[in-house]
């Protein structure tokens, strides 16, 4: 699929926010703010996400950076699928945090390393509200029909 071929970016949008985020998602506060082939964004809130010592906590980190990759695997599946049905799961995943958030959001920009038939592997760099990089999370999804 090229850039030409993609969907409204309203209905990337409107297609993963009818699924739904998760229980876990749900409760750290996951908002979604954009999703098209190209890539996806979300955010959460640092409050009520924290470490004792107040920092954002490094599980969230994950948990944004896998909600984003699995639905974007998710939705390359639907956009590809010709009528099939089929399901993105996740295989591997791995953060590196570099900097810690203490107030405000952090935001999820997820952009596809490899899109194919069967795998999609994902990068997803979360931000502060300054723009600063706080952590790199990878995941590798499988996708098998259903």
């Amino acid at each position: 699929m090229t850039p030409a071929d993609s969907p409204d970016p309203a209905a990337g949008l409107a297609w993963v926010t009818s699924r739904g985020t998760g229980a876990l998602a749900e409760k750290m506060g996951f908002e979604w703010l954009e999703c098209t082939p190209e890539r996806a964004v979300a955010r959460m809130p640092v409050a009520g996400n924290t470490q004792p010592v107040g920092l954002f906590h490094g599980g969230a980190y994950v948990v944004l950076g896998e909600s984003l990759g699995s639905m974007h695997a998710n939705y390359h599946a639907f956009l590809t699928a010709n009528g099939a049905r089929r399901l993105a799961v996740g295989i591997d995943i791995n953060a590196t945090h570099t900097r810690s958030a203490r107030e405000g959001w952090v935001t999820g920009t997820c952009t596809p390393l490899h899109l194919g038939r069967s795998l999609t592997v994902h990068e997803i760099v979360c931000r502060d509200d300054e723009g600063r990089r706080l952590s790199t999370v990878r995941i590798t999804n499988l996708i098998k029909d259903l």
